[in-house]
């Protein structure tokens, strides 16, 4: 059985580790044996038959995504970063995996570099030596500078395929990465990966869902939309706030309101809503094109942070959503993006994208090893 090395590490959100341990169990159960090590704050996971190891947690000091920090919020020191390199080298070492996946580098966490360097080292040397492949999302932060972007393109002709998570006939990742050319020979696309979920509720019916993912920049989205509810056209409806784990802060449910956790069905109550508000987060938006109505989307961004900003207004373009940025975001402007989308066509009258990634993963992976 061909062992796979999957490395992944969440810093501020959980969208990455949720979609790596996607991943993670659809390899497993096409015949793999995998080890997903995870560098972020531990969570529950439902990783079927993978298997699972935890390296001392990291998580990005504050929004800005630049620094990283323990979990207490202390800075990394070089003996930290000595130790946690030590261990998953280590690792490594004693899996002598056939493929090693690297999740969004190079392409993004290079503040791993102290760990993630040697490791592809590590690979490189080793003999015989593992598929080296570079798991990637849709989009990537479009505020690279040339620099950052040359260092991507050297470090991708370490890797052996660079397997990129999206549809090309929905965003292409050129769009985004400025040295695709450079890349494109290694490069393949699978589809978005989506969770294969098939629940159903009674709960949602013709309500207006509003969620913020993780929760941990999702309460200005909150706020907003409680103040858009009597604004617009579905001040009737009853709006189902969503507040995730992390958010910090407690929200009160008015009249028409229900404020509760995050829940595992939320596809199911996107398919009963008549509307969804959302961030733009990768997971979030597989989920709104599978299965939403209309929708709204507001994502999280600075001037740094692109990537969910490119998303949702590339799908606005493309007359899926509609579109609110960070910056702009009001009650005001959140209930017209409302009454925009209610307008609109729904998202079910488009072509459906290919969310087919995880499975499509899999044969590929098994393709390039026999």
């Amino acid at each position: 059985m061909s062992r796979v090395f999957f490395h992944v590490q969440h810093l501020l959100g959980i969208g990455h580790i949720r979609r790596a341990a996607v991943l993670a169990r659809t390899l497993a159960a096409s015949g793999f044996d995998v080890l997903l090590v995870s560098g972020g704050a531990p969570l529950r996971l439902d990783l079927g038959q993978a298997r699972f190891h935890q390296l001392p947690p990291v998580r990005a000091r504050d929004e800005g995504l630049r620094a990283l920090s323990r979990l207490d919020g202390s800075p990394l020191d070089d003996a930290f970063r000595i130790e946690r390199t030590r261990q998953l080298l280590e690792l490594f070492r004693a899996e002598a995996p056939d493929v090693l996946i690297t999740e969004q580098f190079p392409f993004g966490r290079t503040q791993l570099r102290f760990e993630l360097l040697p490791l592809l080292e590590m690979a490189q040397a080793r003999r015989p030596k593992p598929l080296i492949v570079s798991s990637v999302r849709d989009i990537v932060r479009r505020s690279m500078s040339l620099q950052r972007v040359q260092q991507a393109v050297d470090l991708c002709r370490r890797f052996d395929l660079i397997l990129i998570h999206g549809d090309p006939t929905l965003i292409g990742f050129d769009r985004s990465f400025a040295g695709w050319e450079a890349i494109r020979t290694r490069a393949a696309y699978t589809g978005y990966i989506a969770e294969n979920i098939g629940e159903t509720s009674e709960d949602g019916m013709d309500e207006v869902l509003v969620s913020v993912g993780g929760g941990a920049v999702g309460a200005p989205l909150l706020q907003a939309a409680s103040g858009a509810r009597a604004r617009g056209p579905l001040a009737d409806r009853t709006w189902r706030l969503l507040v995730g784990a992390n958010l910090g802060q407690t929200v009160d449910a008015t009249e028409g309101m229900i404020v509760e956790p995050a829940r595992a069905d939320f596809r199911a109550l996107l398919r009963n809503a008549t509307l969804s508000i959302s961030q733009a987060g990768y997971n979030t938006v597989v989920d709104t094109l599978c299965s939403a109505d209309r929708a709204v989307l507001v994502p999280f961004g600075t001037d740094r942070e692109t990537e969910q900003t490119d998303r949702a207004l590339w799908l606005a373009e493309r007359g899926l959503v509609a579109f609110v940025s960070a910056p702009e975001l009001s009650a005001e402007t959140l209930s017209a993006a409302i009454d925009r989308a209610i307008r609109g066509p729904s998202i079910r009258s488009f072509p459906p994208c290919d969310v087919n990634g995880a499975a499509a993963t899999a044969a590929l992976l098994h393709r390039r090893l026999s």
